[in-house]
C-alpha cells in the first residue's frame, strides 16, 4: 500500500502545454481509425474517413491504401478545448515495430487500442512490455465495443495477463439486447448512451446496471486504494471517498505506471471518443514530465528529440521531431551528436501525408524539420552544444534478408541512394554488402517488411530491381592429407617461366583456418620467392575442389628447384596454384554448411510448436527457458543450419498469431554430405568429389 496523496493525487494540477501522444495496438485493431474519429470530433476535419474506402488522414501512403493496414508512423494534430495535442499512430504488425520504438521517447502518453480477440493478446504484451520498459503512462481503449458479446469482465480477465500492471475498469457498458447503446462512468456514477459520430448523451443510470455499477465501482476502487492509504481507510470505514480524490487517484497512479485505466467504445461509429478526449485533457502528463522520464533537465536552448524520417519527393528530407525545451523557428540551427552545426530549412506542422508552414514551436511541440543533413531519428539535438542522447535507437535484429541488384546495370548508383534513404526512414531495415558473393543485401523485420520496402523502391524512386535469396556462405576442407609435386615451366622467347615446388597438404581441426610453412633448407628455392608460393596456395583456397573457399587446412612447402634466369615470384606462384589444384582432389574434401545458435521467443503455449518446426528445418534443440521479464512466454535455444533460417520466421510467425521472432549468430561451421551436399553441389553447377 503507497503513501498518502495529499489532496487526493500525486500530480497536483492538470497538466497544460502541447502534449504528444502515441496510438499502439495490435494489427487490425482500429488505430487509424480512432485518430480519425479524434481528429473528426475535434473539428480537425470534417468528415470521419474510413480505411476501407481508402479516405483516412493516416495510412495515406500507396503502400499503406494498397493492403489496408499501417505500415509507418502517422502524424496528425488536434485541439480539443482549447488544448493542443499531436498523434502518433503506430503501425500494429511485430514487421513495422522499428518505427514504434523511434516514437516512444517523444511521447507523454500512449492510448493502446485492443480488442476482444484472445489471438491478438500476445500482440498486446508486445507492445504494453515496451511501453512498461520505458515507464511510458498509458491507458487501454478497448475497440468494437459494438462486436462484443463477451462480459467486459470475462474479457478484461482476457487481457489481463499483457499487462503488468492491473487493468482498471473506468466504464462499464450499458447493454440492450446483447449491444452496447452507452457507458456507466464509474468515477462520475453517471450513465451516457452514445450517438452516431456526435456526443454522448446523459441519461439516467438504468435500473438494470445499478448492481452492476456498484460493484464494478468498489472493484476500481479497491485497485486504486491498493496506492493510497486514505482511500483503502474510506473503503475499510464504508465513507464515500470525494470525487476529486479517484479522478486524481486514477490520473496519478497511471502517470506512476502503477495502472493501466481502461476506456471503451467503437471508432468506427465514433463511440467513446468524447471521453476518451477527456481522459487525454485531464490525465496526459505534459512535456516536463517526459523530459523527467528522459533525465533530461530543463534548458533555455532548445533540445529536440528525433522520432522519424520521412523522404518526401518535392520537400526532400523532413525530420520529425519533439522540442523537449526551449522554442525553435525556421533558419535556427541545432547542434547534431558529433557536434556538427546544421540550420533548418523548413518548418512544419505535420499532417498525415500534407506539411504545412508553421512560425515557430515551443517547448512539447512535435514539429517537421526539413534538411536536416546528418541527422537521423533517434538521435537528440542540442541547441548552441551538442545535447545528451536520451535515447539511443535500438532496433530488434534483422529476421529475413533479401539478395537485390538493379535490373538496369545503370540503375546501380541509384539503387545505392534508394536504399540509404529507405534506411534512413525505417532504421529497422539493414543493407549490406556480402564480401564472398559481391551481393547487395536487404534485411528486415518480415515478409510484409521487405515487401512494402520493394514497393517503395518500384513506386516511390521508379527503380526496377530483381531479388533472390542470399548466398549461403559454404565452406569444403578435407578429410586427409597428400603429397604433390608441380612444375610451372614455359618458354615463348626470352626470358621464361619457372617455379618448382613439393608441397604437403593435411587437414586441421575445426576452426583452426589455415596454416602455413615451409622446410627449405639448402637453398633449393630462394627465400624471397617463399612469400609467392604461399600466395598461390591461398589463391587456390579460395576455390577448392568442391567450388567453394578451403578452410582448416595446413600446407607445408618441403622442397622445389629453382632456374637462376627465368625463375620469378609469378612462376612460383602458379607452381603453388598447380600444386594444390592436382592435390586437394585426393585429400577427400567435403562441404561444410554454416550453422548458428539461434534464440526464438515466443509464448509458452506454442513451444511445441517451436520446437517441431526446428526440428523439420535440421536444427538441434538445446532446450527452452521461461523469457526473462516476459510473463508466459519461453525461449527456445537450437542450432539451425544457415540455409535453414530462410522463411523461418514467417514460420514461426505463422505458429504464434504473428508475434515470435528470434536472434541468430554464427556458431560453427559442419559437415554436410549425402542428398543434402548433392542439392548443394547441384544448385552450384558442381558434384561431388
Amino acid at each position: 500500500m503507497g503513501a498518502d496523496r495529499v489532496n487526493g493525487g500525486a500530480a497536483g494540477g492538470r497538466e497544460t502545454g502541447p502534449r504528444c501522444i502515441g496510438i499502439f495496438g495490435p494489427f487490425g485493431s482500429g488505430k487509424t481509425t480512432l485518430l480519425e474519429a479524434v481528429l473528426a470530433r475535434t473539428g480537425a476535419i470534417a468528415r470521419q474517413g474510413t480505411v476501407g474506402a481508402g479516405n483516412t488522414v493516416g495510412d495515406g501512403a500507396p503502400e499503406a491504401r494498397a493492403h489496408a493496414m499501417s505500415v509507418e508512423v502517422n502524424v496528425a494534430e488536434a485541439e480539443h478545448l482549447g488544448e493542443r495535442f499531436t498523434f502518433l499512430d503506430c503501425p500494429g504488425a511485430v514487421d513495422f515495430l522499428g518505427d514504434m520504438v523511434g516514437v516512444m521517447p517523444g511521447i507523454d502518453l500512449a492510448v493502446v487500442v485492443a480488442e476482444a480477440d484472445e489471438k491478438k493478446v500476445p500482440a498486446l504484451q508486445v507492445i504494453l512490455k515496451q511501453l512498461e520498459d520505458r515507464g511510458i503512462p498509458r491507458l487501454l481503449f478497448l475497440n468494437k465495443i459494438d462486436r462484443t458479446s463477451s462480459r467486459l469482465r470475462d474479457v478484461l480477465a482476457m487481457l489481463q495477463p499483457a499487462s503488468a500492471v492491473p487493468l482498471v475498469l473506468r466504464q462499464i457498458p450499458i447493454w440492450n439486447e446483447g449491444i452496447a447503446t452507452g457507458f456507466i462512468d464509474l468515477a462520475l456514477e453517471r450513465a451516457y448512451v452514445y450517438r452516431e459520430l456526435a456526443e454522448s448523451q446523459v441519461i439516467n443510470i438504468p435500473n438494470e446496471a445499478m448492481a452492476r455499477e456498484v460493484e464494478a465501482r468498489f472493484s476500481m476502487l479497491e485497485t486504486l486504494a491498493d496506492h493510497d492509504d486514505v482511500l483503502m481507510e474510506s473503503l475499510l470505514e464504508d465513507i464515500a471517498p470525494e470525487r476529486e480524490r479517484i479522478f486524481a487517484d486514477i490520473g496519478g497512479e497511471m502517470r506512476e505506471g502503477l495502472i493501466c485505466p481502461v476506456l471503451f467504445g467503437s471508432a468506427e461509429h465514433g463511440n467513446g471518443v468524447g471521453r476518451l478526449l477527456k481522459a487525454l485533457r485531464h490525465d496526459a502528463p505534459g512535456v516536463a514530465a517526459t523530459r523527467a522520464r528522459l533525465g533530461l533537465e530543463e534548458t533555455d536552448g532548445p533540445v529536440v528529440q528525433i522520432l522519424k524520417t520521412v523522404h518526401t519527393l518535392h520537400a526532400g528530407k523532413l525530420s520529425v521531431g519533439r522540442l523537449l525545451c526551449g522554442r525553435l523557428s525556421d533558419a535556427d540551427t541545432l547542434t547534431r551528436p558529433d557536434g556538427e552545426q546544421v540550420r533548418i530549412s523548413g518548418f512544419y506542422r505535420v499532417n498525415g501525408q500534407q506539411a504545412s508552414k508553421r512560425p515557430q514551436a515551443e517547448a512539447g511541440d512535435t514539429v517537421g524539420l526539413g534538411k536536416l543533413d546528418g541527422v537521423n531519428t533517434g538521435d537528440t539535438l542540442g541547441g548552441s552544444a551538442p545535447a545528451p542522447q536520451l535515447a539511443p535507437l535500438e532496433m530488434p535484429q534483422p529476421v529475413l534478408g533479401l539478395a537485390i541488384s538493379p535490373r538496369e546495370r545503370r540503375d546501380e548508383v541509384k539503387l545505392s541512394a534508394a536504399l540509404a534513404k529507405l534506411c534512413e526512414e525505417d532504421p529497422a531495415l539493414v543493407v549490406t554488402q556480402a564480401q564472398d558473393t559481391g551481393e547487395t543485401r536487404l534485411d528486415g523485420q518480415g515478409e510484409m517488411h521487405l515487401r512494402v520496402a520493394l514497393e517503395r523502391l518500384t513506386g516511390k524512386y521508379g527503380l526496377a530491381v530483381e531479388t533472390g535469396d542470399p548466398a549461403i556462405p559454404y565452406r569444403e576442407t578435407i578429410r586427409a592429407g597428400a603429397s604433390v609435386r608441380a612444375r610451372h615451366k614455359k618458354q615463348s622467347g626470352g626470358h621464361g617461366q619457372f617455379g618448382d615446388v613439393a608441397i604437403d597438404i593435411r587437414p586441421l581441426g575445426r576452426g583452426e583456418g589455415f596454416v602455413f610453412n615451409d622446410t627449405i633448407t639448402g637453398g633449393v628455392i630462394p627465400k624471397q620467392y617463399i612469400p609467392s608460393v604461399r600466395a598461390g596456395v591461398e589463391e587456390a583456397l579460395k576455390t577448392g575442389t568442391l567450388g567453394f573457399p578451403t578452410v582448416d587446412i595446413a600446407v607445408t612447402l618441403t622442397d622445389g628447384s629453382y632456374h637462376s634466369v627465368d625463375s620469378s615470384d609469378q612462376a612460383f606462384r602458379m607452381a603453388a596454384i598447380q600444386a594444390m589444384r592436382e592435390g586437394l582432389p585426393d585429400c577427400r574434401p567435403v562441404l561444410l554448411e554454416p550453422v548458428h545458435q539461434v534464440t526464438i521467443a515466443c509464448p509458452s503455449e506454442a513451444t511445441a510448436r517451436i520446437n517441431a518446426i526446428v526440428s523439420a528445418r535440421r536444427g538441434q534443440l538445446l532446450g527452452f527457458d521461461a523469457r526473462s521479464g516476459w510473463s508466459g512466454w519461453d525461449e527456445v535455444q537450437a542450432l539451425i543450419p544457415a540455409t535453414e533460417l530462410s522463411g523461418l520466421i514467417v514460420e514461426l510467425r505463422s505458429a504464434t498469431a504473428g508475434v515470435a521472432t528470434y536472434s541468430s549468430r554464427f556458431d560453427h561451421l559442419a559437415e554436410l554430405t549425402g542428398k543434402a551436399a548433392d542439392l548443394v553441389l547441384a544448385r552450384h553447377g558442381r558434384q561431388a568429389a
